[in-house]
C-alpha cells in the first residue's frame, strides 16, 4: 500500500485503519520530504513493514551512504535506480551487508528500479535511449542481479521478460502502478491489474490511487486484496506460484 499523502497526520490515518490488512507500506518521495524519517520509525515501531521508495540515484560513494542510513531506519526494502550503473549498485548492495552484519541489523532487501511504470517508446527516444522498454528492462534487470541487488522493481509487462533473462529463482519483482481489475490506468503507461501481475508472476505489487481516492479506503483495499488472494490461488494451483 503506497502511502502517496503529503502529511504524516493522513499517512498515520490510513496506516491505523488499513494495518489490520496491509503488513507492508510504501513511503515514497513525497510523503518522507513531508515528514521526514520519523513516519518510517512510527510505522517499524509498530511491527509493520516499510518499503522506501525514494529511488537513490547518484555518485556510487552517495548511494552507498545513503543506504546505509536507510538500513539503519529499519525499513524492509527500498531501491535505487539501475541507470546508475554496475558500479553505483555494487557499492550499495555491499554497505548494505556490511552495516547489517556489522550493528546486527536485518538486511532490507535491495531493489534496483529499472525504468518508471510511466516511461514509453517515446520518452526513451526523448532522453537518447533508443531501445524500446521491453529491450531496456530486462537489461537493467540483469545488470542489477549481476550487481548483488536482491530483485527490480519493475512494469508487470515485463516480468515474462525478466524471468527469461535472469535465471535467479529467487530474484524479486515488485510492480508499481497497480489498479484493480476495472480502474483507470492515469498515467502509468505500462502496468496491468494487480491480480493479472501476481498471475504473471509477481512476487509484490503496489497499490495507491486506487484505495487512497476511495470514497471508503477499507473497502477499496478490501476488494484490492480479495482479488490478489483470488490471483494466488489460480497461480498456485497451476503451479505458478512464487512467495
Amino acid at each position: 500500500m503506497a502511502l502517496d499523502v503529503d502529511n504524516a497526520r493522513r499517512a498515520l490515518e490510513l496506516f491505523a485503519a488499513l494495518r489490520v490488512h496491509i503488513t507492508t507500506f510504501k513511503i515514497g518521495m513525497q510523503l518522507f520530504t513531508a515528514a521526514g524519517p520519523d513516519i518510517v520509525r512510527q510505522i517499524v515501531a509498530r511491527g509493520n513493514r516499510v518499503f522506501l521508495d525514494l529511488k537513490y540515484h547518484d555518485i556510487p560513494n552517495t548511494v552507498a551512504m545513503a543506504a546505509i542510513e536507510a538500513t539503519r531506519l529499519g525499513v524492509s526494502m527500498f531501491n535505487i535506480h539501475s541507470f546508475g550503473g554496475g558500479e553505483m549498485m555494487r557499492r550499495a548492495a555491499a554497505a548494505v551487508a556490511e552495516v547489517s552484519a556489522r550493528e546486527g541489523l536485518t538486511r532490507p532487501t535491495l531493489l534496483g528500479v529499472t525504468l518508471l511504470t510511466s516511461i514509453d517508446e517515446q520518452t526513451l527516444n526523448e532522453i537518447g535511449v533508443n531501445d524500446p522498454p521491453a529491450a531496456v528492462v530486462p537489461r537493467l534487470a540483469a545488470l542489477a542481479n549481476a550487481s548483488g541487488l536482491d530483485g527490480v522493481v519493475a512494469s508487470a509487462r515485463e516480468l515474462e521478460m525478466i524471468r527469461g533473462r535472469v535465471g535467479d529463482p529467487n530474484f524479486v519483482i515488485v510492480c508499481p502502478g497497480m489498479r484493480g481489475a476495472n480502474a483507470a490506468a492515469d498515467d502509468q503507461r505500462r502496468t496491468m491489474s494487480a491480480a493479472a501481475a501476481i498471475r504473471a508472476g509477481a512476487d509484490f505489487v503496489v497499490v495507491g490511487r486506487p484505495i487512497l481516492e476511495a470514497n471508503d479506503p477499507v473497502r477499496a483495499s478490501l476488494q484490492l486484496l480479495d482479488e490478489i488472494l483470488n490471483a494466488v490461488t489460480d497461480s498456485s494451483q497451476s503451479g505458478c506460484a512464487r512467495r
